[in-house]
């Protein structure tokens, strides 16, 4: 897969941030094993950016509906008092159909306002969480430790996993190498869902869906059932959303409720837009160097701003550096489909 010149603008960027963070003498070793959580955590998420995008669908503004179906699977397992691999794949399992759900609803909705699937999906997404923020205060739910503890009703906005599937893939396999820590058993399982999906996209049906997103008016006259096919990518984006945030919040040790899905939209999208997406064509290896670019820049950039300037200052230094380079990646992505 060819890198291109905006990627390796980047990609220096990064290298100049790892040379300033060495020459202040920052701890090298823990900023490379941070850096690796950081990545994996996140990665799922990002991928849940793919079977949309390659479908027409659109960048998945609407990421927060996915999310919130993992955090409705994550509380049920946590209700039933699930720990550690259980918990965490019933978690998984719980919200997978919750996912289906909301992926068919949410898909037939942009199959209605085809050509404007981006700003659709984002009031979709962004509506959809006031209504779960009044959901989440009259759940039925009785585990005491998700509750506010004055009044014992409502969940909380941010629960535990300590006693539950907290860092259960994170702590799986550690491998140490000069004292940078390897998390082997969260890396492989980022792995798995990767191969999955490009085992999909090299399948007759993923060829399938990339064909409707590239030619939608040939595959009509082919007898594709293009509405079908952009409601399986939502779909599976939905799913793919659901397990990552799973995944994220086993590697964070807390389940957020409330506003944080939104937190998560415009970081999955710059992602990928660092990586190098192109159009309508999103591939892993955009998905998997966009992540490990934005996270790698979002973690060096705070604590070297911290040390050359005022600690008061390193957020909004880090927040002009990264939205600086998520603008600059959108602006050549923008002039390579034009």
């Amino acid at each position: 897969m060819k890198i291109k010149k905006p990627q390796i603008i980047i990609s220096g960027f990064l290298c100049l941030l790892i040379i300033i963070a060495y020459k202040l003498n920052m701890e090298m070793s823990e900023l490379f094993s941070r850096s690796f959580v950081k990545f994996v955590m996140n990665g799922v998420l990002v991928l849940a950016m793919i079977p949309m995008i390659n479908a027409g669908v659109g960048m998945n503004f609407g990421l927060p509906i996915g999310i919130i179906a993992g955090l409705l699977g994550m509380c049920i397992s946590i209700q039933f008092r699930l720990s550690g691999f259980v918990g965490f794949l019933m978690a998984i399992l719980v919200s997978i159909p919750i996912a289906i759900i909301f992926g068919v609803l949410y898909g037939k909705i942009l199959n209605h306002v085809k050509g404007k699937e981006d700003i659709a999906a984002m009031f979709i997404g962004f509506a959809f969480i006031p209504i779960m923020n009044f959901f989440w205060t009259i759940a039925p739910f009785s585990n005491r430790e998700m509750l506010y503890p004055i009044g014992g009703k409502g969940l909380r906005p941010k629960i535990s996993l300590d006693n539950y599937f907290g860092r259960v893939l994170n702590d799986l396999w550690i491998v140490k190498v000069n004292n940078i820590e390897i998390p082997v058993g969260l890396i492989m399982f980022y792995a798995v869902i990767a191969i999955l999906m490009y085992l999909y996209f090299n399948s007759r049906k993923g060829k399938l869906m990339e064909a409707v997103g590239e030619n939608e008016i040939f595959c009509t006259l082919s007898g594709v059932d293009i509405d079908k096919t952009r409601i399986k990518a939502v779909v599976i984006s939905t799913i793919t959303a659901g397990v990552g945030i799973i995944v994220y919040a086993q590697s964070y040790g807390f389940v957020e409720l409330y506003g944080s899905p939104s937190s998560f939209t415009f970081p999955a999208i710059s992602s990928i837009l660092i990586g190098g997406c192109i159009g309508k064509k999103a591939t892993l290896f955009h998905a998997i160097l966009g992540t490990f670019l934005y996270q790698s820049i979002y973690l060096l950039s705070t604590p070297i701003a911290n040390e050359l300037l005022v600690p008061e200052m390193a957020e909004i230094i880090r927040m002009i550096i990264t939205n600086g380079i998520i603008l600059y990646a959108f602006l050549k992505q923008e002039r390579r489909t034009t």
